[in-house]
């Protein structure tokens, strides 16, 4: 079954769900403009098959053509893409219409795309600076705590030597009262007090 202006007319479109698609405003208006222009090629069609049906019965006077050809020649001059009068332009108009059809879908589909990889670039470039600036802060941490690191170290050395100093300077001191009691003990003839038994 041939396709109709009205059929373009009453077509219905399924609404697409979680993805972008096209405006219908923009579609009902191009589909209406496609309708003026397959209603004037179908009205020139049957126009021009009523002509070659009269010449060829031989109905219609010759002097007419001249006068005749004039407006079919303006109407085919304001349809895009004139056609043969033949039963096939129904045809090649809807052949047209799909073609326009799938061009204007291809052309979302690309610009839909380009935008595509627009936003993963953007994303890319955003995380790689993120990336980027979490190492830099992470290299800081780390050189404050390796200057943190070697300063403790530094002075834990220094309270191991004074430990070492203060230990050394006790026992001297330690072992010179020691001396000294012995010392002071056996000149007075006194007996230690290991010997008494305490």
């Amino acid at each position: 079954m041939a396709l109709t202006p009205d059929d373009v007319v009453t077509k219905q479109f399924q609404h697409v769900r979680f993805k972008e698609g096209f405006d219908p405003d923009e579609v009902d208006d191009f589909l209406d403009e496609i309708v003026v222009e397959w209603r004037k090629a179908l009205a020139e069609n049957e126009e021009l098959k009523a002509k070659l049906a009269a010449y060829e019965s031989g109905e219609q006077p010759a002097a007419e053509q001249p006068a005749a050809e004039a407006p079919a020649e303006t109407v085919v001059s304001e349809v895009p893409a004139p056609a043969p009068a033949t039963s096939a332009d129904p045809a090649s108009t809807s052949a047209g219409i799909i073609e326009l059809a799938q061009r204007l879908h291809d052309e979302h589909v690309a610009e839909g795309k380009a935008q595509r990889d627009q936003l993963i670039s953007e994303a890319q470039s955003r995380a790689a600076a993120i990336v980027a600036e979490a190492e830099a802060k992470g290299r800081d941490e780390i050189a404050r705590l390796e200057k943190e690191r070697v300063a403790l170290e530094g002075r834990i050395s220094e309270l191991n030597a004074f430990e070492r100093d203060y230990r050394a300077q006790l026992r001297s001191y330690i072992e010179g009262k020691l001396r000294d009691l012995d010392t002071t003990a056996t000149p007075s003839g006194s007996t230690p007090v290991s010997a008494i038994g305490l």
